[in-house]
């Protein structure tokens, strides 16, 4: 009989009843390679017994199999309303994208509000690769939203690529930056709503469910949609959606709509610009630094007001009008991410009152204490201090000031490789370390070297810099984490999914050094990160923050054994995840076709044109 296995496009697979789940799976990562995806689904449930034969799960011929990946958080989030209806906001998003490129580099896309038409682009791959200059011509309107992907889990494909698009009931495009953990039963319940699910991705899940609610409101006979109808909207999606989600939701000749989880897991802030009559430009961004750099030709900048709240939604009417606030969640407390301040944010950005900038020094200097304390008197041994570019050139400053040793630049950065902590699967981001730096072999040379990088993930990178910091002569070898260990999975939005990955799982700091070939380990202490970040901002003294990767502690209540279970006995049973010493390998790029005619060619502008009412 023949099957069919739906990813970029269908392909077609001759099989026998008996054949098991695995055995096709198999197939499939013969003739796709690298594209094949790490498991299958079967009416949108994924397969969780590979050795059931396929005539047991109802598969016969001519049935279709989905591509399924685990559900992806986004990553960077712009929103731009201006004042004047006769301006265009397509320079100002795409310069916001730019400077907010760290955080996703895997794809882009902007959707721009021109009257009734909503005119959208994206693609794979960096901002700009993905926007020409013809095509920011066609990008007309005074208001639009834009993201930025890092692939922390699910689809490659550009169907995935944001903003996504419903045209019911209003005309919605959503930019999402985060992770739903309750993305399975959602997607049972957006289905019962008689809506089709056309991505792997939870970010779909959490449009549909604002749609649902906006749709309530117009079946109850109201046809104006107010900022009432707004914000009922959102509060269903805070009442259905669990996770850590930051949203910036554009409404078809309306206006934009941005809210944060309950626990402000992931970071989302606004800004604004005088004009005329007492009107305002708004920018809003995933941080700080995508609104104070925004300018035009006038050359007025804009001012940083404030951060969403947690649990809060806030409505910016079209036209500049003064935005309105609503806090949907009574009990939402503000427990920002850690891991922002340690990898993600730009050092020139400022999050929930904390400078980036700031809190990495600190970072430093209570790294330099915790040295001090394990090793005695062995840290004397150290000669220089050297960083691993870019993020750890902070901290590894403050270090070396408070160790009394030399900071010096050893590795030089190629600047156009994507980072490894992005780059699909292990033996690319092995050969991507050394296309990515080079030592300075005199800073190395018979030299007991420090060296400071923000974290360590799943050992690959670190292990290879060991080893060329060696080859370039080293005499000794150490290294040291800005971060405390990693050692759980998150499921908020950054691409640390399994145990099996982490090589400081279950490791203390002397199996990890000898697995990555130093001398000696050392990492941050959770306390002092904490204090690093409480001290910038004393308002957070007393806040529970959103540590999950370095304590197990998931704000949501709704994590266990159990939430990981299925995907790493998935992993495991494909061979993602597997291995003895890095575990470091993780599930390949999955794709998924992009069934919604309304998009168009996500490499080319889709004209969406006038959403019926």
């Amino acid at each position: 009989m023949q099957v069919f296995v739906r990813a970029e496009r269908s392909h077609a697979f001759a099989v026998r009843p008996e054949t098991t789940v695995d055995e096709l799976h198999a197939l499939v990562r013969a003739r796709l390679g690298a594209a094949a995806p790490p498991r299958l689904a079967l009416g949108g449930r994924a397969i969780a017994d590979g050795r059931v034969a396929l005539r047991e799960y109802g598969v016969g011929n001519g049935s279709t199999l989905d591509a399924l990946g685990r559900l992806r958080g986004g990553c960077a989030v712009v929103a731009v309303v201006l004042a004047d209806e006769s301006m265009h906001v397509n320079q100002m998003i795409f310069d916001a994208l730019t400077v907010l490129q760290h955080r996703g580099q895997d794809a882009a896309g902007i959707v721009t509000n021109e009257g009734k038409k909503l005119h959208l682009r994206k693609g794979n791959g960096l901002v700009a690769s993905v926007f020409t200059q013809d095509s920011m011509l066609q990008m007309r309107g005074a208001m639009g939203i834009g993201h930025c992907r890092y692939p922390t889990a699910g689809s490659s494909s550009s169907a995935e690529a944001q903003p996504l698009y419903t045209n019911y009931p209003y005309g919605l495009c959503i930019s999402h930056n985060g992770n739903l953990t309750n993305a399975h039963a959602l997607k049972g319940d957006v289905e019962a709503h008689c809506r089709h699910v056309n991505t792997a991705s939870d970010s779909e899940l959490l449009l549909s469910v604002f749609a649902q609610g906006l749709a309530k409101v117009r079946s109850e006979g109201t046809d104006t949609l107010d900022a009432d109808a707004i914000f009922y909207a959102c509060s269903v999606a805070f009442k259905k959606c669990v996770g850590g989600f930051a949203v910036a939701l554009l409404i078809n000749d309306v206006g934009v709509v941005c809210f944060r989880d309950p626990f402000g897991i992931r970071p989302l802030m606004f800004g604004r610009r005088a004009q005329t009559h007492g009107r305002y430009d708004y920018a809003i961004a995933s941080e700080s630094v995508g609104v104070d750099m925004l300018t035009d030709s006038s050359g007025e900048l804009f001012e940083l007001v404030r951060d969403l709240a947690p649990g809060e939604a806030v409505f910016f009417p079209k036209g500049g009008l003064p935005p309105l606030s609503r806090h949907c969640v009574p009990s939402a407390r503000l427990c920002p991410c850690l891991f922002e301040y340690v990898y993600f944010a730009r050092p020139d950005s400022v999050m929930d009152g904390v400078a980036v900038y700031e809190a990495r020094l600190r970072m430093g200097t209570t790294l330099a204490a915790k040295i001090q304390r394990q090793l005695g008197p062995m840290w004397e041994e150290i000669d220089v201090v050297i960083p691993v570019p870019d993020t750890s050139r902070t901290s590894a400053l403050s270090l070396a000031e408070a160790l009394n040793r030399p900071y010096r630049e050893g590795f030089i950065k190629n600047r156009y490789i994507a980072r490894t902590f992005i780059m699909p699967g292990h033996e690319a981001r092995k050969k991507g370390v050394r296309v990515k730096l080079n030592t300075i072999k005199s800073e190395f040379k018979n030299k007991a070297v420090l060296l400071v990088d923000d974290s360590i993930v799943r050992g690959t990178t670190c292990s290879e810099i060991v080893q060329m910091a060696r080859d370039a002569g080293a005499a000794k070898v150490f290294f040291s984490s800005a971060a405390p260990a990693v050692r759980y999975p998150n499921v908020y939005g950054i691409n640390i999914p399994t145990k099996r990955e982490l090589i400081a799982h279950g490791r203390e700091e002397a199996e990890i050094a000898e697995l990555i070939g130093a001398d000696w380990v050392a990492y941050q202490e959770l306390a002092d990160l904490k204090a690093a970040v409480q001290d910038i901002n004393p308002a957070l003294r007393g806040c529970t923050f959103e540590a999950s990767v370095f304590d197990g502690d998931y704000l949501t209540g709704d994590i266990g054994e159990d939430y990981f279970a299925r995907d790493e006995e998935d992993r495991s049973r494909h061979g993602r995840g597997g291995g003895e010493i890095n575990i470091v390998q993780i599930p390949r790029a999955l794709s998924m076709k992009d069934r919604r005619p309304s998009m168009g060619n996500a490499q080319r502008v889709a004209y969406l044109g006038e959403t019926q009412d």
